[in-house]
């Protein structure tokens, strides 16, 4: 089995379909078929943009507004990610979206934190080797009026780093407010020695790359609408910045248009760090394992050039030179 390493993957829009099922159950919920909940969770080939693919997690959502919704949601995600041959993932959630029922931010970090941990016992207890290992990103989100829940997620992005936490990102609809106008946050982040990844060059085109490069972002989340300016491209190429690249989500939203002509395999031989992630297993109806088997059968992705990629995932993962050298040690096996 591979060895697989995922650096960007949001957990409300990858929660099994078993769980939410489990916990529309719990909730007392009315039940629905699974064709009526596909629709729910899922788009298909007929969603037009990012902000209809956003739509479908409205359910999810309403499932994670309990210390013990979000425990089991991240319980259960990282025993499937662990079955499809995952070493090390990166999961982003935005607290800030799980305070509608009593929740403070600080409440709801711990709660993830407390279903990793309950996560990483159960694996030592059974010795299955080779061990998942995850971190959390703390997501900013792009509204009008949350300056106040932002600069909390950033403290307390500090607060748990270590325990739990690795980084912070800014994720939500792209457009109607550029990156540019979240630049204190981060400014804050760096004094503050949180690493930070930013959503970018998604929806929106290269001019918002060029934002997160000017909030000091090493890593981009998505990004792979640099391909429309090949200055921009030189550029990333030079810093080595990293791509956090998603193919079926690009698909998806529209970000990109044809699978075969995907360009993440050109940008390597370009000697652009690219990396291939999951983003939303459940709305994109995916998986990493997929994502590679559709770029080996679209792209003619290789062996070395996998290999590549996850060894690109290992220098940009934010976690510690011991976790890094395990990584590289279970790739080059």
């Amino acid at each position: 089995m591979r060895k697989l390493i995922d650096l960007h993957l949001h957990l409300d829009g990858s929660v099994p379909v078993a769980t939410v099922k489990k916990l529309m159950k719990e909730h007392n919920m009315p039940a629905l078929s699974d064709e009526e909940l596909r629709q729910e969770l899922s788009v298909d080939s007929s969603c037009k943009s990012l902000d209809q693919f956003l739509e479908k997690f409205a359910l999810p959502n309403k499932l994670m507004q309990t210390r013990h919704d979000l425990e089991t949601i991240v319980y259960d995600l990282l025993v499937e990610l662990k079955q499809q041959g995952l070493v090390y993932v990166e999961i982003r959630f935005a607290p800030q979206l799980h305070t509608k029922k009593g929740l403070t931010q600080e409440d709801a970090i711990e709660a993830v934190i407390s279903g990793l941990n309950k996560f990483l016992a159960d694996q030592k207890k059974q010795k299955t080797l080779p061990e998942l290992h995850a971190g959390l990103i703390l997501c900013l989100m792009r509204f009008a009026d949350n300056q106040k829940q932002n600069m909390e997620t950033v403290k307390l992005a500090k607060k748990f780093l270590g325990k739990g936490v690795v980084g912070l990102d800014l994720a939500g609809a792209e457009g109607p407010i550029p990156n540019i106008k979240y630049k204190s946050f981060f400014d804050k982040a760096k004094k503050l020695d949180v690493p930070y990844t930013i959503h970018a060059g998604e929806a929106d085109g290269p001019d918002s790359i060029r934002q997160a490069l000017a909030m000091g972002a090493k890593r981009i989340g998505h990004g792979i609408r640099c391909t429309e300016d090949p200055e921009l491209t030189q550029e990333l190429i030079k810093k080595q910045i990293v791509l956090e690249c998603c193919a079926t989500s690009n698909m998806n939203t529209k970000a990109f248009d044809q699978i075969d002509s995907y360009p993440i395999k050109k940008l390597l031989h370009k000697g652009m760090k690219v990396t291939l992630n999951s983003d939303d297993m459940t709305v994109s109806n995916t998986n990493l394992p997929h994502e590679y088997k559709l770029l080996e059968q679209q792209t003619n992705l290789t062996p070395a050039e996998e290999t590549t990629l996850y060894l690109n995932a290992v220098d940009a993962a934010f976690t510690t030179p011991d976790e890094k050298i395990r990584l590289r040690a279970l790739i080059q096996k």
